[in-house]
């Protein structure tokens, strides 16, 4: 066995070369990944009526698309989304935006390498943070979020001001996702297929915590191992291999959506 002498840091150099040369992306348009990210988290449980919103960014920085107000997330096309300007006025499509959106308007405008942002409040989200405590990464199938999610501790009620905007995308900061107290939770991502996965990540941690806040006492993971972990599946190439798998399954019975 040529690999039984290699150190694990050859290992995973080799295996990010191989996931690259041996893994096919899937050749979807930012419209249809958006749709399917909709049908994606409508299935994994983060439907809630109307709340939350989905967007990302155009090929004009200054636009970006989203679903109609009005319709659930397990009603959105690839043809039905619309795109807006950062004042919330519609620009193609029929209908409006959801005017919670005017704080994704501030973290597009002060992130600039943020393309995409999920906002939901799924179940086991919603409860933890009515506790009013922090995300607590410590399981290794989450650790995409450990030490990569701010905490809003004070809810700042109805997010539909310009002062909320301020508020969430300061407390973003170098983090990818926030944890809003009383209220749910925020991912973003360079790309589509990284705020998806991260997405779909958030809610599982928050049902493991809940989990195990009611055995015992949480033990925090060992620092370094735990960012390692992060690092090794926060690449752009696990993150599109994440998000094919997420679409074969919601395609299965959601095909009408791209």
């Amino acid at each position: 066995m040529k690999t039984a002498a290699a150190s694990k840091q050859a290992l995973m150099q080799s295996t990010e070369r191989d996931m690259q040369s041996m893994i096919q992306d899937m050749e979807l348009s930012d419209r249809e990944k958006l749709a399917l990210t909709c049908r994606i988290l409508f299935d994994k449980g983060h439907d809630s009526g109307l709340a939350g919103q989905i967007t990302c960014r155009t090929e004009h920085s200054d636009t970006f698309l989203t679903q109609r107000l009005g319709l659930g997330f397990d009603e959105i096309t690839a043809d039905n989304l619309i795109t807006v300007d950062h004042d919330l006025k519609p620009l193609a499509g029929e209908g409006m935006p959801n005017p919670a959106n005017r704080f994704h308007t501030w973290i597009y405008k002060e992130h600039p390498g943020v393309n995409c942002i999920i906002h939901t409040h799924p179940t086991h989200v919603a409860a933890l943070a009515m506790l009013e405590v922090p995300l607590q990464i410590s399981q290794m199938d989450v650790c995409a979020l450990y030490d990569d999610c701010s905490f809003v501790a004070d809810w700042p009620g109805v997010p539909v001001g310009n002062e909320e905007g301020v508020l969430i995308s300061n407390a973003l900061g170098n983090n990818r996702a926030v944890f809003l107290a009383h209220h749910g939770q925020l991912v973003t991502g360079k790309t589509i297929e990284e705020a998806c996965n991260l997405a779909v990540l958030i809610e599982r941690a928050a049902q493991l915590q809940l989990l195990a806040m009611a055995a015992g006492d949480i033990k925090p993971l060992p620092h370094e191992l735990a960012r390692e972990a992060h690092d090794w599946v926060s690449t752009d190439k696990r993150n599109k291999v994440n998000f094919a798998y997420y679409a074969r399954q919601a395609l299965k019975h959601h095909a009408d959506c791209i």
